[in-house]
């Protein structure tokens, strides 16, 4: 019996994971509906069902984690900026300019947030990385399924014509989430011995859909990971080797970088981009004078990009765009919960995780070691010109909290040839 509440516990985890990805219901609730359609009325997804099925998740959460309260209870107080900044949202409800919205997105913040919570209490990082490699093994074939035999839903119409989506709502949005499960595939690959090959194959087809997204940013981001995975490997190396390893890796990637810096117009006109990384630079500066209006506390928990009563209208009528969000991760949080939230989230992030992530990859000998400073290495690049931080009901919400907590434990110590 108890074998069978541990496997169906599993199911869950993964089943949820898949869930917080964003798909599939998303898409199919839409209607298969293309970008630009919500704009003209065509499409008006009813999301309650989603909702629902959330609150429902968040029920099953909580249960899980009053099962194990002295673990999590444990866990929690190693860390207590995770909990400093979900807190922050709740009551930034008090000052929110749309109090409503910061109450709705409060709540599932706090579910996300307990989801992930939940993960790093009861799984290993080990096991984590074994569900997330589930949960995306699912998504890929799913996804496949979507875009060659429901092309209404796996693949774009409109603007975006013939480019695949998968199981999600957009070709941006598939190379989103594919992109760290390519690297979980990745390490899974290495450290697996039975099913190692189905790891390969599973790395290999995502990066298929990654290719057939054609979502640009996130290929590059995903090179970025699979060139660290070298480079990080010198934090391996024998004390004496450490220092000038890492001088290597930082004077390479600095020619790189100065490489692309100096060839950036050409290179992102050949990905059909521009300097001004498609509105991102036009939008930036009207989001800076929204933010100096409230710079200590923001303008509450998901209250800023709320439509045409919400703040985020000004910018909208400035810029003639609607964009959902201001396309970086730390500009949107400073919106929300000001420079405050900010600070909390940037000492958690590079003060408490950053370091403890390093000391997993250097002391382990194990793949997953890699996973905590690789993910942190994701969430740097894709916040730069997305936004994917702090997010209620968002895979990326869920892992970041999983992997903050779970680098607190100390690793563990075997060796693989890797």
């Amino acid at each position: 019996m108890q074998k069978i509440f541990l496997f169906l516990e599993e199911v869950f985890s993964v089943i949820s994971l898949l869930l917080y990805s964003g798909g599939p219901l998303t898409v199919i609730l839409s209607g298969g509906a293309n970008e630009g359609e919500e704009e003209t009325g065509a499409s008006q997804t009813d999301n309650s069902l989603i909702l629902i099925i959330f609150f429902v998740n968040y029920l099953f959460t909580i249960f899980l984690i009053v099962l194990r309260w002295k673990q999590v209870l444990s866990l929690v107080k190693k860390d207590k900026y995770i909990t400093l900044l979900i807190a922050l949202a709740v009551l930034s409800v008090i000052w929110s300019s749309m109090p409503g919205k910061t109450i709705n997105r409060g709540i599932a913040i706090v579910g996300t947030t307990l989801f992930g919570i939940y993960l790093a209490s009861r799984y290993s990082l080990k096991k984590q990385l074994e569900l997330f490699g589930w949960m995306y093994g699912l998504a890929v074939i799913f996804s496949f399924v979507f875009a060659l035999i429901l092309p209404k839903y796996g693949v774009m119409g409109g603007i975006h014509e013939g480019k695949w989506r998968g199981i999600y709502n957009h070709k941006n949005t598939l190379g989103k989430v594919i992109s760290p499960g390519i690297i979980i595939f990745l390490l899974l690959a290495f450290d697996g011995k039975k099913r190692r090959w189905l790891f390969w194959v599973g790395f290999i087809l995502a990066f298929l859909l990654l290719l057939r997204s054609t979502a640009t940013t996130s290929l590059i981001n995903t090179i970025t990971l699979l060139a660290a995975c070298v480079g990080f490997r010198v934090l391996r190396w024998s004390g004496n080797s450490v220092v000038p390893g890492l001088i290597s890796v930082f004077s390479l990637g600095g020619i790189f970088y100065i490489l692309i810096s100096a060839n950036m117009e050409s290179l992102l006109a050949s990905l059909g981009k521009d300097t001004t990384l498609t509105g991102r630079a036009d939008l930036w500066p009207y989001v800076f004078e929204m933010i100096w209006k409230q710079p200590i506390f923001g303008y509450g928990y998901g209250a800023f990009w709320g439509g045409v009563n919400s703040p985020c209208y000004y910018i909208w009528q400035a810029t003639n765009w609607t964009p959902p969000n201001s396309h970086n991760g730390l500009l949107d949080l400073w919106l929300h919960l000001g420079f405050i939230g900010l600070v909390i989230f940037i000492f958690g992030f590079f003060i408490i995780t950053l370091p403890k992530a390093v000391s997993w990859l250097r002391f382990s000998k194990t793949s997953e070691g890699y996973f905590p400073l690789l993910y942190m290495t994701y969430m740097v690049l894709a916040n730069l010109g997305e936004s994917t931080l702090m997010i209620q009901n968002d895979l990326f919400w869920v892992m970041y909290v999983a992997t903050a907590f779970s680098v607190l434990n100390k690793p563990e110590i075997k060796r693989i040839n890797y």
